[in-house]
């Protein structure tokens, strides 16, 4: 157990729970997670424009991670632009460079190499890309009237690329404004992740302990339903109390994380 985290160490676990690298094939498998990864394939397979929404860290990228980790890599290429705040130039150079290329200073020339490589990519190279944009909560109506016309190809009748916008509730709504009813039109896909009720949440604490090296219980029940109250049935935040919940019974030296721990754990992450 060198290296391995004390408090994690004090419950005889293997590794420590609750963090970003776990395998796609390992990760929890609730329902909803189970069908946003369904329609990023979908989107793939086809290729078309779909979103994924949820609240903060409800599991979009997890998800589209998972769609994709088991992709053949000699016949898909994957674009994934973390955060669109580099306007609408940005979205260029991000294919530019995924692709392989040096972008263009201009964006009229940034704009036709984008086109280029991606054509470029699907008829010489056999390999379909696949563009994931995560936080397009955040794009602009300039950016996301960009990507339509990116997706625009044989005279509209195709779309020669898969792209898959990953944001919070706020972008469903922005793209049914009138002024980006084109764009809407073109969206073959949409899906809301739903946070997890209690069950999953139990499920998802137990699941990744399990992971860790610890099949027997470890989390109380009234624990348990209180950390899931704390983080609204959110993976990510319930991994952070989670995390807080097994520091707090390492430190008094008990061996099951009781709701007293819990609550501590609550009144440190709320106080900072």
């Amino acid at each position: 157990m060198a290296g391995l985290e004390v408090w994690a160490a004090h419950f005889g676990l293997a590794s420590t729970p609750f963090t970003k690298s776990v395998p796609p094939e390992r990760l929890y498998e609730r329902a909803a997670h189970a069908e946003a990864v369904a329609r990023v394939r979908y989107c793939i397979d086809q290729p078309a424009l779909g979103v994924i929404t949820g609240d903060t860290g409800a599991g979009k990228t997890v998800a589209a991670r998972a769609a994709v980790a088991a992709l053949d890599r000699t016949k898909y290429t994957v674009v994934y632009l973390a955060n669109p705040s580099g306007g609408c130039r940005g979205l260029y150079v991000s294919i530019a460079t995924a692709l392989g290329a040096i972008p263009r200073f201009h964006k009229a020339e940034a704009i036709n190499q984008a086109a280029d490589l991606l054509a470029a990519e699907e008829h010489e190279r056999h390999r379909r890309v696949v563009w994931l944009i995560d936080e397009a909560h955040l794009l602009s109506p300039g950016q996301l009237e960009e990507i339509r016309l990116l997706s625009n190809a044989d005279l509209d009748s195709a779309t020669p690329f898969a792209a898959i916008l990953l944001g919070q509730p706020t972008l469903a709504a922005r793209l049914r404004q009138g002024v980006l009813a084109a764009l809407d039109q073109r969206i073959s896909l949409r899906y809301a992740i739903a946070p997890m009720d209690l069950a999953e949440s139990a499920e998802y604490l137990r699941h990744h302990l399990a992971l860790a090296g610890r099949k027997d219980p470890l989390i109380a029940d009234d624990a348990v339903a209180r950390l899931h109250r704390y983080a609204n049935g959110l993976p990510r935040a319930l991994n952070n109390a989670a995390t807080a919940a097994l520091m707090a019974a390492a430190a008094d030296g008990k061996a099951l994380v009781d709701d007293t721990c819990a609550k501590k754990a609550i009144a440190e992450l709320t106080r900072n």
